[in-house]
């Protein structure tokens, strides 16, 4: 396919995938099942440092840690005592364990206590040269301020350390991407869609090298840059939408 005819290509499979259908089976109906923008962040939050292994599973486990918040995530990490912030944290989802949630909760409350909220925190590093990079770079720093062990580290995408960092764009593809389709969440405007960086994971990685839009083997941030530099030329106001397209021709028509 030529680059017109692949462009076509993948706005026939976007259309065809970002539809409300696409929720029934993706973890982003968890956080689309609360109201309060607050609420909505943090499940949202929450659900994507999990999302990683079987789908099904992700949401389930998702669903479990939010009751343990009495499914009002804002109002429990703000105002829990330590006891019940230690008794929420008996969850565990695969190597995400009790110290590790523990420690999450923790930092949450320090970010809407102290430094204005988890939108806010993925904002200082954007506004510094209006890049994901620099806000992923600088919300994990803003994230691990407060002392914890060094396992619960390996749940937040180091960047820095070149990697893809697949669930924090996954997350902010939800809460900065308004697609007027009833899938994407789009509460957050600070950060432009045109900005946004592909959820880079085995299904898109591997469907975009048979593309041919992806030559780098590693799927890690030099490989988000590269596939991101042709998507912007297909649509640089929202490139990120060809997410749908990618993971569904992987996912579900095993491409």
């Amino acid at each position: 396919m030529n680059n017109q005819e692949l462009k076509e290509f993948l706005e026939e499979k976007t259309d065809l995938y970002n539809r409300p259908h696409f929720i029934e089976t993706d973890p982003i109906q968890v956080p689309k099942a609360f109201s309060g923008k607050e609420n909505i962040e943090i499940a949202g939050f929450l659900t994507a440092t999990i999302a990683w292994g079987n789908r099904t599973s992700i949401i389930r486990n998702a669903h479990r840690l939010l009751h343990l918040l009495d499914h009002h995530p804002y109002e429990f990490i703000t105002t829990a005592s330590e006891r019940e912030l230690f008794v929420a944290s008996e969850f565990v989802h695969r190597t995400f364990n009790q110290p590790d949630t523990l420690y999450f909760l923790q930092s949450l409350r320090n970010l809407y206590l102290k430094k204005g909220g988890l939108e806010k925190a993925f904002l200082k590093g954007f506004k510094e040269d209006m890049t994901v990079y620099s806000s992923l770079r600088e919300f994990r720093n803003l994230f691990f301020e407060l002392p914890g062990q060094a396992r619960t580290r390996k749940h937040i995408s180091d960047v820095t350390s070149g990697s893809a960092a697949k669930r924090l764009n996954m997350y902010l593809r939800w809460m900065c991407r308004n697609d007027n389709r009833g899938v994407d969440i789009g509460i957050w405007k600070g950060i432009p869609t045109s900005s946004l960086m592909l959820p880079l994971d085995v299904h898109t990685g591997n469907v975009a090298r048979k593309l041919g839009i992806l030559t780098r083997k590693q799927n890690d941030w030099k490989a988000v840059e590269e596939v991101m530099s042709v998507l912007r030329n297909f649509d640089a106001a929202d490139p990120v939408k060809y997410d749908f397209a990618l993971f569904g021709l992987g996912a579900f028509e095993k491409f």
